[in-house]
């Protein structure tokens, strides 16, 4: 009898072994810095703003399809925007500072990515794409030291609450569940409303790399 139970719980404790290293769906948390900016175009001409320097925390969950793919889902508050001036230049003994401005937003991103896992050393490296939805909790704009909250609503000028895009990602990720990783985000969606009949867009894009840990 003794045996038969031991067998029982050592058969026990590598199912949950077993099932420990080959979990189907695993959670996690992420943060870094980004280096968002955003693009203007009208009547066909195309610009874009200075990067500028914030940061974006959030959560995921990866949903194992199968040995290679898996689908990861998440919940991010990024801090999106750009900046101008702050420039110095100095011609024939004339100095020429521009003033500085910048547009501040936050998201509250909502990805949804599909991945591609390739084993590797003590890891795996991992590459993914998909779509995201984006809703602007708050955002203002700076200019010659004067700040004014970010108009939105539906008029011509405001700017939209809701964004959608696709984003890029790839990293590297340990056994033990810590990982590195940089991601791509562009903006599909015009982010402030224009009536004025030249076309003018306004979308977001941002550069992002940190760390994680999957549990």
């Amino acid at each position: 009898m003794k045996k038969i139970l031991l067998l029982l719980t050592l058969a026990a404790g590598l199912n949950v072994a077993a099932n420990a290293q080959d979990k189907p769906v695993s959670f996690g948390v992420k943060a870094g810095v980004a280096f968002p900016n955003l693009s203007f175009s009208a009547m066909g001409m195309s610009v874009s703003a200075d990067a500028k320097t914030t940061f974006y925390v959030g959560a995921v969950a990866d949903i194992k399809v199968s040995n290679m793919f898996s689908v990861q889902p998440g919940l991010t508050f990024m801090s999106k925007g750009t900046k101008s001036g702050g420039d110095v230049f100095s011609a024939d003994e004339v100095t020429v500072e521009t003033e500085s401005a910048s547009i501040n937003m936050s998201y509250l991103e909502l990805p949804v990515n599909l991945l591609a896992n390739f084993n590797a050393g003590a890891g795996k490296f991992f590459v993914g794409a998909g779509p995201y939805a984006a809703y602007a909790l708050s955002g203002n704009g700076k200019a010659e030291g004067v700040k004014e909250d970010m108009p939105f609503g539906s008029n011509d000028g405001e700017f939209k609450r809701f964004d959608f895009g696709v984003n890029f990602l790839a990293g590297y990720q340990l056994s033990n569940g810590l990982n590195i990783h940089a991601g791509y985000g562009l903006g599909l969606g015009k982010i402030m409303n224009d009536n004025s009949g030249f076309d003018t867009k306004v979308k977001n894009k941002v550069f992002s790399v940190g760390l994680g840990f999957m549990f």
